[in-house]
C-alpha cells in the first residue's frame, strides 16, 4: 500500500469508473446522500459497451478511498444515469477526486479534504500552503508585518486606536537650530496628509492664524491657542514669540508647521546684546540672522505642500526678494532614476515646487474694493513672474462669494491671495451703528463693513486651504513617518549646503 494509502495503481481509471457506476449503493433517505443531489435515486448497473458479462467471482472489497467531485459537476444531472434496479451493498462506497498534493508530508488533513475546481487551484499552482485571511484596516502600515506567514492580530488591532490628540505645538527645531525627534509619536503609517507651513514678518499674526486655521476658533482665548500669539509685555517690548519652527498636527492629518519670524530685528537685537558666539561660517549676526530665515524658507519650500505667507500691509519689495532668494537656494527634489542614471541634477518635471498663498492680514475696508483688489492681485503676478512656485490658479477669493457681485472673470490675473480683516469683538467701537438722530431703527444696524465678518472670512480660507492639491513631495510615496524623516533629511542638507554658505560669503 502506497503512503496516500491506495491499494493498487490504476485505481482512478476507467475501469475503476465503470466498478463503480455497474456497483450497487445505498442511496440513503433522501437529503442525507452526500454525493449529491443527483444520487438521491436508486443506483442501478450500466451495461458495457462491448457487450460483455461482469467477471465472474465476488467483488474484494478494499479499504473505502473517499475523494470528492468537483462542485461543478456535482450540480450538474449526471447524463448516465442507470436506470435499472439493483440489490443493495451493506456499506456505500462514496468516491471522491484525489488531490495531488495529498501524499505530500507536512499537509494538513483538513486542508486534503477540501473540494478543488475543475482545474488546478491558485495554492496548487503555486504549492504554498493556504493560511488564513489577515484583514487589514490599513494596508500601507501592515505591509511589513502581513509579509510573513505568522501575522500577530493585536498589529490588526492597534490600526482601530484613534491617534493621539494634540493640545499644544512641539518643538521640530528648537531655537539652536537643532532637530527636535518629539513630534514622531504623533505619526502613522498613513499618505493621506497635508503639510502646511507659513513665514513672515514679525508681528504680522502668523501664529493667530495657523492656530485659527488648525484647532482654535476667533471666539476663544488667545491664550490657550495651539501656537502661542505675542502677550502684549511681547509687543510692548517688540520681542517676538516663536523660535525655530513649531509642529502640530490635527485629527485630520493636517501637520501645520509655525516658524520664527523672517529678518527679525528682536532675535538680531538678542544676538548683539547678550553676547551669543555665533557659529565659525559667520562673521556678523545680521548675516547670520538672514541665513536663518533663509533655511527655514527654503525647507519649508521643501516639504510643504502650501506655504501661506503672511503680510499685515501691502507690499514690501524685500520680502518678494528674500522669497525669490530662498527658492534659488531651495535644494533639488531627487528623481526617480537619479541614482541609476548618475545624473547630477533633475529635470524639471521632477523638480517640486510648493503652493504658496499670500495672506493680506490686518486688510482695511478700502482693501475689499474691487479696484484694489485687482491692483494687488497685478502687482504680485508681475512680481513672482520669473518664479517656478505655484503662486497662481489653486485658491480664489471669487470662489468663496465673498463678492457675489463680481464676475469670475474679473481678475484677469488672479494669484492665491486672500485678504482676512481686522479680528473685532463684539464690544468693539468699529462696529458703528448705521445712524443716529431721528431714525432709531437705523440706529440698532451694524456699521457697513464691506466685507463678511472675521469669523466667516476665517472659515472660508480654512475651506479653500484644506482643498489644496497634495502634490508627491518626492519620487516616493511618503507615510507621516516617512515625512519625518525625510524632513529631518531635509535640514540636515540645507544647514551644510554649499550653496547658503557661498551666499553667506558673498553677505560678509
Amino acid at each position: 500500500m502506497s503512503e496516500s494509502g491506495h491499494s493498487q495503481p490504476g485505481m482512478y481509471g476507467q475501469g475503476r469508473r465503470r466498478r463503480r457506476r455497474r456497483g450497487d449503493r445505498d442511496a440513503g433517505p433522501p437529503g442525507q446522500n452526500l454525493s449529491g443531489p443527483s444520487r438521491d435515486r436508486e443506483y442501478q448497473p450500466r451495461e458495457r459497451r462491448d457487450g460483455s458479462e461482469d467477471p465472474p467471482g465476488p467483488i474484494i472489497q478494499k479499504t473505502p478511498i473517499i475523494l470528492a467531485k468537483p462542485p461543478g459537476e456535482r450540480a450538474k444531472p449526471s447524463q448516465n444515469t442507470p436506470v435499472s434496479g439493483a440489490p443493495v451493498i451493506e456499506k456505500p462506497i462514496m468516491l471522491m477526486k484525489a488531490r495531488d498534493d495529498a501524499g505530500k508530508p507536512g499537509t494538513p488533513p483538513e486542508t486534503m479534504a477540501q473540494p478543488s475546481g475543475p482545474g488546478p487551484s491558485k495554492m496548487e499552482k503555486e504549492g504554498q500552503r493556504p493560511t488564513q485571511p489577515v484583514y487589514q484596516i490599513q494596508n500601507r502600515g501592515m505591509g511589513a508585518s502581513a509579509s510573513g506567514c505568522t501575522v500577530d492580530p493585536m498589529v490588526g488591532q492597534s490600526k482601530l486606536v484613534p491617534p493621539e490628540k494634540m493640545k499644544h505645538s512641539i518643538k521640530l527645531v528648537d531655537d539652536q537650530m537643532n532637530w527636535c525627534d518629539s513630534a514622531m509619536e504623533y505619526l502613522r503609517d498613513q499618505t493621506d496628509m497635508l503639510v502646511v507651513g507659513v513665514i513672515g514678518l514679525q508681528g504680522t499674526g502668523k501664529s493667530t492664524v495657523m492656530s485659527l486655521l488648525s484647532a482654535n476658533t476667533p471666539e476663544e482665548d488667545q491664550r490657550g491657542y495651539v501656537f502661542r500669539a505675542q502677550s502684549p509685555e511681547i509687543k510692548e517690548r517688540g520681542g517676538n514669540q516663536s523660535t525655530g519652527i513649531d509642529f502640530f498636527i490635527t485629527q485630520e492629518r493636517v501637520i501645520f508647521l509655525d516658524t520664527q519670524p523672517m529678518l527679525s530685528p528682536s532675535i538680531l537685537d538678542h544676538l548683539i546684546n547678550n553676547d551669543r558666539k555665533l557659529p565659525p561660517e559667520y562673521n556678523l549676526p545680521h548675516t547670520y540672522v538672514e541665513m536663518q530665515s533663509l533655511q527655514i524658507t527654503a525647507f519649508l519650500f521643501t516639504v510643504c505642500h502650501v506655504v501661506i505667507v503672511v503680510q499685515d500691509w501691502f507690499t514690501d519689495l524685500n520680502l518678494y526678494r528674500f522669497l525669490q532668494t530662498a527658492e534659488m537656494l531651495k535644494p533639488s527634489t531627487p528623481s526617480a532614476g537619479h541614482d541609476s542614471t548618475g545624473s547630477s541634477g533633475t529635470d524639471d518635471g521632477a523638480e517640486y515646487y510648493p503652493h504658496i498663498v499670500f495672506l493680506q492680514n490686518k486688510a482695511r475696508r478700502d482693501d475689499f474694493c474691487p479696484r484694489n483688489l485687482k491692483n494687488m492681485h497685478m502687482v504680485v503676478d508681475k512680481l513672482m513672474a520669473h518664479s517656478h512656485l505655484k503662486y497662481k490658479g489653486t485658491l480664489s477669493m471669487l470662489d468663496s462669494n465673498i463678492f457675489p457681485g463680481l464676475r469670475q472673470d474679473y481678475l484677469t490675473a488672479e494669484v492665491n491671495m486672500f485678504l482676512l480683516p481686522v479680528q473685532e469683538s463684539d464690544g468693539d467701537d468699529n462696529l458703528t451703528k448705521a445712524g443716529s438722530g431721528t431714525y432709531p431703527l437705523f440706529s440698532l444696524l451694524p456699521g457697513y463693513r464691506g466685507h463678511p465678518s472675521f469669523s466667516t472670512m476665517v472659515s472660508k480660507l480654512r475651506s479653500q486651504i484644506l482643498a489644496m492639491p497634495r502634490c508627491q513631495l518626492s519620487h516616493t510615496i511618503l507615510t507621516e513617518k516617512n515625512w519625518f524623516h525625510y524632513a529631518a533629511r531635509i535640514w540636515d542638507g540645507v544647514k551644510k549646503s554649499s550653496a547658503l554658505s557661498e551666499y553667506s560669503r558673498l553677505l560678509s
